[in-house]
């Protein structure tokens, strides 16, 4: 175990880090040695960005949960940088100020349209398990899963992060910018520090004694041994220092280098606090080394005039969001009623029909294996035989039964049998980018639970992920198939939704959220919201959400006990109160004017911002 030194230093003050978003010149020298982090610092008193969350202009726009990771985004883009450089240095900038919810530990999966040449790629940066994994690697050897809650918090859980090669390929794939500049902002930004705001302290509290069980996460997390207060400025002069050590020697050292090293080392015996026992992890650097992001084609629906793209195996997004938008318009055609004119509860009901249905699909075919049908799922015909379930005035019987993809919908609904519900974790985090050119970025990532395992690497300042409790531990439903069990080097299901809508080739809207797998019920609702229910993006946004996964059904900001709610419940429907479902943001194109927009209430609000313009609502 290595000596362990206390290196994070915490300051009460209003400060913000605000200096420490200048857009980074051209080979700009490497931070200055790690020494002069122990001489005595005052950061200057500069004011802290704002959540803001609404903003209409051009030139380009960008929307996030962080305030600092929009302010970075914004300044790449003003200083020529396109939609993937500013998109790579928020996701780098949220590492700093959202740790908890992604970061160099973790993975996600990222949408980018060109609208030159009007095609859409996505980089599949989603973590694999070891190549020891097999579909009993989460049972105890006799058919029972492993205690859900003690995998999380553990080196069996953590999956080879996806993150830092997922930034390397778009950059050099897509970008106008080395990924050497791109760091220096969020480098920069861990060095001096950032406002501690009530969202980030809730979740520091949230998992403080697990926090406590890792001393290398208490050290970095917990500095001087306590929650950091809202108005404290937090700093990360380790993830600092591997920002830039990433800058110099690029992300191989997290692969195959030294950082790689002590993953391995970590994962396969973690460093716990007296009397603390976890399961050990199976990464190994062979694991490491053969970990690839690869460029794939994004899923595509056509719904009414638009093209919608969204992300493929092995997330589950791009399928179950189409999915639902296709049960919607086959609704239309069985009820002979529009989306755009149905009441409130109407439309929650249909809403919550369809997301059940097509998580009924989700849990019995999507998973990272060989003969997916995706485009059997996504097709108009699938939509039409699963409608025939529908009833427009009472909710179906949860769970709703998978059905028959197999390109045969003239007679039946069709179906199999009805499964249980897999578990998942709620934390991450979304971006979106629209620059000068009209290119878009969708890029959601994460590193699962809140906190993720829990763990952090020793000396290099940031969270392992938990990834691999995303895989079924056992099957759904014995003797049914299950495409999520676990595998050599297989990448677990994720409901992930990045998404860009184009209308007549062109970007309309992109949206995304956290929430794990409420996920895809917030960006159906949020499409649905902005294309069908003529809300403006800030408002769809907004507007309370139901996610129903073919189970209970979440509802927030007091949508289960409203008139609506109550109206819902009447019809069969068995509403579960949430404070909050997601916290999205997204972009929107209307003529000649950009539209960011993220949240108002959720997470304490979010942050737009364009780079010519102004703050504002409504549609221009």
């Amino acid at each position: 175990m290595a000596e362990i030194s206390r290196r994070t230093v915490l300051t009460a003050t209003g400060a913000g880090a605000v200096g420490a978003l200048a857009a980074p010149a051209a080979g700009a020298a490497p931070a200055p040695p790690s020494s002069r982090r122990h001489r005595p610092h005052h950061p200057r008193p500069v004011p802290e960005p704002l959540k803001v969350p609404e903003a209409i202009g051009s030139g380009g726009a960008v929307s996030s949960v962080d305030p600092y990771a929009s302010e970075v985004g914004i300044q790449v883009l003003r200083s020529g940088g396109n939609a993937v450089d500013a998109a790579i240095a928020m996701a780098a900038t949220l590492g700093v100020t959202e740790p908890y919810s992604c970061g160099l530990g973790g993975g996600g999966f990222l949408v980018y349209h060109q609208t030159r040449t009007g095609r859409t790629w996505t980089i599949n940066g989603r973590e694999t398990a070891p190549a020891s994994f097999t579909p009993t690697s989460l049972t105890d050897g006799a058919g029972t899963a492993l205690p859900f809650d003690a995998t999380v918090s553990s080196g069996l859980s953590v999956g080879v992060p996806g993150t830092p090669l997922t930034w390397e390929v778009a950059a050099r794939q897509f970008g106008r910018r080395s990924l050497r500049q791109l760091l220096r902002p969020a480098e920069e930004l861990a060095r001096r520090g950032f406002v501690v705001d009530a969202y980030y302290r809730s979740h520091t509290e949230s998992n403080e004694e697990r926090f406590r069980r890792f001393p290398e996460t208490a050290r970095v997390y917990l500095p001087g041994g306590r929650v950091p207060d809202v108005g404290d400025t937090m700093r990360n002069p380790d993830l600092a220092d591997t920002y830039a050590l990433i800058r110099r020697h690029g992300v191989g050292e997290l692969y195959r280098g030294r950082v790689a090293r002590a993953i391995v080392d970590e994962v396969r015996n973690p460093t716990t606090a007296p009397g603390v026992e976890v399961y050990r992890g199976q990464l190994t650097m062979r694991d490491l080394e053969r970990y690839r992001a690869p460029v794939q084609a994004p899923t595509r629906v056509r719904y009414r005039d638009r093209d919608v793209r969204g992300m493929d195996v092995p997330s589950s997004g791009g399928i179950a969001v189409g999915q639902i938008l296709l049960l919607m318009r086959a609704y239309e055609e069985r009820t002979g009623r529009r989306v755009r004119d149905l009441p409130e509860a109407d439309y929650y009901h249909w809403f919550s029909e369809a997301s059940a249905t097509a998580f009924a699909d989700r849990n019995r075919y999507v998973g990272d294996v060989p003969g997916v049908p995706v485009d059997e799922l996504l097709s108009a015909g699938y939509a039409r035989e699963r409608a025939l379930l529908f009833d427009p005035q009472r909710a179906m019987a949860r769970p709703v039964p998978f059905g028959s993809p197999d390109g045969d919908y003239e007679d039946a609904p069709g179906g199999g049998g009805r499964q249980g519900q897999p578990t998942q974790g709620q934390s991450t985090t979304h971006l979106n980018v629209v620059d000068r050119w009209g290119d878009v970025v969708s890029y959601t990532l994460t590193i699962e639970q809140t906190g993720g395992s829990g763990i952090t690497v020793p000396g290099y300042g940031y969270l392992l992920n938990n990834e691999l409790t995303d895989f079924d531990f056992v099957p759904l439903t014995p003797g049914v198939p299950d495409p999520n069990l676990p595998g050599p080097g297989k990448r677990p299901r994720s409901s992930m939704s990045p998404t860009v809508v184009l209308r007549d080739g062109r970007p309309e809207v992109t949206a995304g959220t956290p929430g794990g797998a409420t996920i895809i019920t917030s960006v159906a609702q949020i499409l649905l919201g902005y294309l069908d229910r003529d809300l403006d993006l800030v408002d769809a946004i907004a507007a309370p959400r139901l996610s129903s996964r073919n189970a209970a059904e979440g509802a927030d900001l007091g949508l289960a006990t409203s008139p609506v709610g109550v109206e819902l419940t009447a019809r069969g429907h068995r509403l579960s109160p949430q404070r909050w479902i997601g916290n999205a943001s997204g972009v929107a194109v209307e003529g000649r004017s950009l539209v960011a927009a993220a949240e108002t209430v959720r997470g304490d609000g979010g942050a737009a911002r364009v780079v010519r313009g102004r703050r504002g609502h409504g549609r221009q």
